[in-house]
């Protein structure tokens, strides 16, 4: 057990360096190029950095698959239907149906009400049934840790279309910020499905009865509302105007924590299945 956490803890932290690595190559390369891009280097740097972070935070949950890896093809299946999803659904409700942007700016708890039961609810009812009705059912999901696996692909599926239209959107950004954004925004949006993914895997294994689904979906909204808010509202606090800084440290600091806990439990979950096999 203590060897499973112990390489889970690993992982996590190169996983991180791995991030920082990028951020700061990113960061350096800023000072290279025009500070704003626009038409076909755009859609380049936009889909290269929301691609970079979403492949080292897919790897890093892959690898805590040790028991007996998932195809790599229904894992990628599950990702680009995450994006499809929110380039589809999810981003055409929340902006053109509910219009939160409209409504949820000036009211600090409106706000936070706004991103954990519209913005958090959507996006991770999405993450959920590109899993539930999907891989669920399949053979290949043979052990409550491939929930996570899967959620969190199609989390990061998420991540990667919103961080694509985060860039275009902004007809340019600043690159070494915007570097850091998408990280954080793909670590977010897979740790609150890696939760999710938790309830999944225990929910099909396990009797746990109507209400433990429901509940997942509501834990995972609310982790997922909280980054969101902090991303908006923390660069607002102090004196100093606004610096987003304080709101991507900030998320980032929630999500690593719960992308560290998922996978310490990844690796228990791998452990007591080893010791099933064995028994």
């Amino acid at each position: 057990m203590q060897d499973h956490f112990k390489s889970a803890t690993q992982t996590a932290l190169v996983e991180f360096v791995g991030i920082v690595i990028f951020a700061a190559a990113v960061a350096l390369a800023a000072g290279l190029v025009p500070p704003t891009l626009s038409g076909a280097p755009l859609v380049v740097v936009g889909v290269l950095l929301a691609l970079v972070p979403a492949a080292i935070w897919l790897v890093a949950f892959y690898r805590q698959d040790r028991v007996e890896p998932e195809p790599k093809r229904y894992v990628v299946g599950v990702f680009v239907l995450g994006a499809v999803l929110a380039q589809a659904i999810g981003q055409p409700v929340i902006r053109d149906l509910f219009q939160v942007q409209r409504w949820a700016g000036d009211d600090p708890l409106l706000g936070f009400l706004g991103s954990v039961l519209i913005v958090g609810l959507v996006q991770e009812f999405l993450k959920y049934a590109a899993v539930r009705y999907t891989i669920f059912n399949a053979a290949e999901f043979d052990q409550p840790v491939d929930g996570i696996i899967y959620a969190a692909s199609a989390g990061l599926g998420y991540a990667t279309m919103l961080n694509i239209q985060y860039v275009i959107g902004n007809g340019g950004v600043d690159l070494g910020v915007g570097a850091i954004r998408v990280s954080v925004e793909a670590l977010a949006q897979a740790s609150s499905a890696g939760v999710l993914g938790y309830f999944l895997g225990q929910a099909k294994f396990r009797s746990m009865g109507p209400l433990w689904l429901p509940a997942g979906l509501l834990a995972a909204a609310l982790l997922n509302g909280a980054v969101n808010t902090l991303i908006d509202r923390a660069p607002l606090i102090g004196t100093f105007g606004f610096n987003a800084w304080y709101g991507l440290v900030a998320a980032a600091v929630i999500a690593g924590v719960t992308f560290g806990s998922l996978m310490a439990v990844m690796g228990r979950l791998n452990a007591a299945a080893l010791k099933q096999g064995k028994a």
